[in-house]
């Protein structure tokens, strides 16, 4: 983490598939400063997914009773399932005096910015083109078709909110946006 007392708190976002979720294991991997905010969902895991590592797992009735007690800075319902950032996982990582990094939707990134305490550097991934994005979200095989139309129609809403990041990347290599996407962060590592 930097000297600050304030973490930095890396917010990337982007429609379904324009690869924010990988982007960020990448920061992850890179800089051992960062920890990605594990979210609460009551979807289902998929195939290879860890309750704990990349979502903790939790029933309807669970989710809605942590969000009646205020205990999520944002929670979103997405394609018909709950997804929330516990207060609790975010304070863990910064006593820990890690940075902090959100893979979430647009949804999310509104509700902590109304959270001034927050150090927040908001990124929007997109994708080259929509064309592109249908491709990327039918090769990566998690989806099935019904998914795949749904998530293809949230776009247009997704991308309209871009307007309200700090910054806008295209990923049309992911090395390429990597790398933009690291400078970004050194930046504001170094004015922090």
């Amino acid at each position: 983490m930097t000297k600050s007392t304030k973490p930095l708190m890396l917010v990337l976002s982007s429609p379904s598939g324009a690869g924010k979720t990988t982007l960020s294991k990448k920061i992850q991997q890179s800089d051992n400063s960062f920890e990605i905010s594990v979210s609460h969902t009551t979807r289902n895991p998929r195939p290879n997914e860890v309750d704990g590592v990349d979502y903790h797992f939790v029933t309807k009735k669970n989710f809605l009773k942590l969000l009646d007690e205020g205990l999520f800075y944002e929670h979103a319902k997405i394609f018909g399932n709950f997804y929330g950032t516990s207060k609790s996982s975010i304070k863990k990582i910064t006593d820990n005096k890690h940075n902090v990094l959100f893979d979430i939707d647009w949804q999310g990134s509104e509700q902590l910015s109304k959270f001034k305490e927050l150090n927040l550097v908001k990124v929007f991934i997109l994708p080259p083109s929509k064309e592109e994005l249908e491709k990327r979200l039918i090769a990566r095989n998690q989806d099935d078709k019904e998914a795949i139309k749904r998530r293809m129609l949230a776009y247009s809403k997704d991308i309209a909110h871009k307007k309200d990041y700090d910054y806008v990347l295209i990923n049309d290599n992911v090395e390429n946006c990597f790398n933009e996407l690291k400078k970004i962060v050194s930046k504001h590592l170094k004015n922090n």
